[in-house]
């Protein structure tokens, strides 16, 4: 059926050929409801064409020529325009009722490339640089910190290095964190309090060595800086801001460009860290036997803003031994030769 209630019946002339040798004749064409019907102007039969095989031979150009299929020999040539629209239009009606199994080929295989694209561009950089941070053995994330190490110095000066109080620093690091102690530098001049480096290295100001009685506030911040390097990785840090075009350097050769490392080192000297859930300060400060209120009372003089940490403090009313002689924290406050 061709839906089209308007043209079940419509009548115009044309001219008919049957084969290509054949003369054109005049003939009367009837556009019925599934069949085009040629007869002569006797109506006198001379073909049945059907509808949805009918293919137009010169879209757009007058008079239209048509075929009864794809292979027939014989031509119908319209010069009526109203036949003409009537047949294109049964002709689309008539084509939107196909199945067009290609169609949906096309849709689900533009659908499947834009998942593949989301996901090249949402997940793979992320997965890609979580994946090389991962893989990168510890000898390379030691030069990589040494290296950011290095670029730190070239804008805040030189590490402190007075013999007895790197001695001292070596003892602290083991007295807070154990066996696997991080290796802890002190800077002269940084904007923050502290910063963690790949390879297990956590730079420090020197005001949290000497501007304190007692090595418990430096030992709040490196539990606190600690617990900021556990949740992101100092690796993954660097990489994230230096790029994927720098991870994959890194990941191919095994290199990073200096550039990176030296945006990197400022950012890090820079930068305010950032903050760290109560929960998790108060159960790391547990479990290193530190307390935490004089840490707490070295950010805020009042204890206002950190009430929280004092009223919490694990080591309250608990005794443990000093984290180092008296004589050893003296040593390690002239670190920096002061």
């Amino acid at each position: 059926m061709t839906a089209l209630t308007e043209y079940q019946r419509l009548e115009s002339t044309g001219l008919w050929r049957e084969t290509p040798d054949s003369q054109r004749r005049e003939v009367v064409i009837s556009l019925g409801d599934a069949t085009l019907v040629i007869s002569t102007m006797a109506e006198t039969a001379l073909s049945h064409w059907s509808l949805p095989a009918v293919k137009r031979l010169n879209s757009g150009k007058i008079p239209a020529l048509y075929a009864p299929d794809g292979e027939a020999d014989e031509l119908l040539e319209i010069s009526d325009t109203d036949m003409i629209d009537a047949i294109e239009r049964v002709r689309n009606a008539i084509e939107k009722r196909r199945p067009h199994p290609g169609r949906l080929r096309l849709w689900l295989g533009a659908f499947l490339s834009l998942i593949t694209l989301l996901i090249c561009i949402i997940w793979l950089p992320g997965a890609l640089t979580r994946q090389t941070a991962e893989m990168l053995p510890a000898a390379s994330r030691t030069d990589i910190g040494q290296s950011i190490l290095a670029e730190m110095a070239d804008l805040s000066g030189r590490p402190c290095a007075g013999p007895g109080g790197v001695s001292s620093m070596r003892d602290l690091s083991r007295a807070v964190f154990g066996p696997q102690a991080p290796q802890i530098i002190v800077l002269p001049s940084t904007a923050q309090t502290t910063a963690s480096l790949p390879g297990n290295i956590i730079v420090v100001n020197r005001a949290l060595v000497e501007d304190y009685e007692g090595p418990e506030v430096l030992a709040g911040f490196l539990l606190i800086e600690d617990l900021r390097r556990r949740l992101r990785d100092p690796m993954l840090h660097l990489l994230e801001q230096s790029g994927l075009m720098a991870t994959g350097r890194l990941l191919t050769t095994g290199e990073i460009d200096d550039s990176h490392l030296r945006a990197h080192a400022a950012r890090l000297l820079t930068t305010p860290p950032v903050s760290v859930d109560l929960p998790l300060v108060l159960a790391r400060f547990e479990r290193a036997g530190v307390s935490t209120e004089p840490y707490a009372y070295a950010i805020d003089l009042t204890g206002e803003s950190v009430l929280d940490l004092i009223e919490g403090d694990p080591m309250r009313g608990r005794l443990r031994a000093p984290l180092m002689t008296d004589q050893n924290w003296i040593a390690l406050q002239e670190i920096c030769g002061g």
